[in-house]
């Protein structure tokens, strides 16, 4: 093979392999922030559930358990994703829990008392929601969003 042909050849695999490498991060960052932002939805919606029932235990003394299971085991996409303000912002409402399993297996907690844990722990979770719904939504998913809640 003479020098002619090889230098050619040699140039042309290196930005072959070059470009090849690129797209392949590329396509390989695209789902990583696809699966991340589907990560976050989720654990959007298991806010917004524990959100309602905060409220209704709060309005209506009727205390349905909290979930965290999309929190648990989807963390390692959030914390890959968030920055570290948001994930805590996220991660305290989930630690809010603790103050109303406390809230709802005293039973004599003074109704005060019990009327501002349960405003705290929704004001956490409002917080982490706000959070969540300006990073994983569109602006025009938010006012569907927000018009759906209306109508409800």
């Amino acid at each position: 093979m003479s020098i002619e042909t090889l230098i050619p050849a040699l140039i042309g695999a290196v930005f072959g392999s070059l470009g090849w490498l690129v797209v392949g991060l590329f396509i390989q960052r695209s789902q990583f922030r696809r699966q991340a932002r589907n990560a976050t939805r989720a654990v959007y919606i298991e806010l917004e559930m524990n959100r309602l029932n905060i409220a209704t235990a709060r309005e209506y003394g009727s205390y349905l358990p909290l979930g965290r299971a999309a929190f648990e085991r989807l963390l390692p996409e959030l914390a890959t994703w968030l920055t570290a303000a948001d994930l805590r912002l996220v991660a305290a409402a989930y630690m809010s829990h603790a103050g109303y399993e406390q809230v709802r297996t005293v039973p004599d907690l003074p109704a005060p008392m019990r009327q501002e844990a349960l405003s705290a722990i929704l004001a956490a979770h409002d917080v982490a929601l706000q959070l969540l719904a300006r990073l994983v939504f569109s602006r025009a998913e938010r006012k569907a969003v927000a018009a759906a809640g209306e109508t409800a």
